[in-house]
């Protein structure tokens, strides 16, 4: 490349791709200690690889992250495997990391994955195999260390939550040699005392610290087990084989305790809201709410009824009126006389007046017969 004048930006695309075409950079493992460690908001992980001699720059970028299995802190010792390359906005090289292991646990790392998956295929994680857990429980299990912190926090949330609930603790190892024996003999017996659920845990620590967590004994008492457990095995970040056999994990024992215990307060709301239902369904209840009914239909019935009757009068009173007008005594009341002929037909018009013929004329207050002297056709007055 001699005798040429490149850019910076060319030279960092060929260093770049010098790295690239070099197989042995782009399969590495490296040990080292973390510094530098920052958690970006985007889900990047951005940290230096330091030892005695020297540093180097790392990213782990978040579509990786499902290669760090427990959280880094600075000072941690770890195996860090990636590839290097060339960030070119700064010109600087850097670890690109796909996988991020504690160091001298690489190992049980890998036991880990190969039990997680043995087990899956077992059938041991199956969704169709997990029990509900009860919204309401009154006798809880605890299997963890006697004088850890786990035991404690559980007991001062169940306190807080609802001092009623009963917790039977069952003391068990939770490290070290025969600590899964010890949680597997605990989960029995709790199993033998008919409780509601059983919550298995400890606090957080290295995953040599949670192994007897990962340990297959512990598997099948937890898969085996007739009680719901909830697995509630160290800080949020820490996984186990435990976590995923058990029928609900927490990500702490504080967490268990919130979920396994039902607030008082709640509790005394639903009963409140339970004994109100009990006396709608009551049948004294239902029956004073029927007659309550059947009065305001009676009430109603009768307003209708005694508003039909005033329509009625009152249409009564308009038809009497009317009959009234049209009555021939009102008329005769008034000076007029009815005119009848011999054989009783009333006459109504001078032309049906015969001389010398005999008529009877009512009035109002009485009778007379009268002979017609005389028939003038047509309206006279004056």
């Amino acid at each position: 490349m001699s005798g040429q004048v490149y850019s910076v930006t060319q030279i960092n695309a060929y260093i770049k791709d010098l790295l690239q075409r070099d197989y042995a950079l782009q399969r590495l493992q490296i040990r080292g200690e973390v510094s530098n460690l920052k958690y970006h908001s985007s889900g990047h992980i951005y940290f230096t690889l330091k030892d005695f001699g020297g540093q180097l720059a790392c990213v782990m970028f978040a579509s990786a992250r499902n290669g760090l299995a427990f959280r880094m802190k600075d000072g941690d010792k770890v195996v860090v495997s990636g590839s290097i390359g060339v960030y070119e906005a700064s010109g600087r090289y850097q670890l690109y990391a796909r996988e991020i292991l504690p160091d001298g646990t690489g190992s049980l790392y890998l036991k880990f994955e190969q039990l997680k998956k043995d087990l899956a295929e077992r059938g041991l994680f199956d969704e169709s195999h997990k029990k509900q857990i009860p919204e309401l429980s009154w006798k809880i299990g605890v299997v963890t260390a006697s004088t850890g912190a786990a035991i404690q926090d559980i007991r001062q949330i169940a306190a807080r939550r609802n001092p009623y609930v009963q917790l039977i603790l069952c003391p068990a190892r939770v490290q070290g040699e025969g600590a899964a024996a010890s949680i597997a003999k605990g989960i029995r017996r709790l199993d033998s005392m008919g409780l509601d659920v059983i919550i298995v845990g400890r606090g957080g620590g290295s995953i040599e610290d949670l192994w007897a967590f990962n340990e297959e004994e512990t598997a099948y008492a937890i898969y085996n087990c007739r009680t719901p457990i909830i697995s509630a095995v160290g800080h949020e970040v820490d996984v186990t084989i435990a976590d995923f056999v058990a029928d609900m994990r927490a990500p702490t024992p504080s967490a268990a305790a919130e979920l396994a215990v039902y607030p008082i307060d709640l509790i005394d709301r639903k009963l409140e809201e339970y004994k109100k239902r009990l006396t709608y369904a009551s049948p004294v209840y239902r029956l004073r709410e029927f007659r309550q009914r059947l009065m305001d239909k009676e009430d109603l019935f009768a307003r209708l009824l005694h508003d039909q009757i005033l329509r009625n009068r009152h249409r009564v009173q308009i038809a009497a009126g009317k009959l009234d007008g049209l009555s021939p005594l009102k008329k005769l009341s008034g000076g007029y006389a009815y005119i009848a002929d011999a054989q009783g037909k009333g006459i109504d018009s001078v032309t049906k007046l015969v001389k010398d013929e005999k008529v009877t004329m009512t009035f109002a207050d009485g009778r007379a017969e009268a002979v017609i002297q005389d028939v003038t056709e047509g309206v006279q007055f004056g």
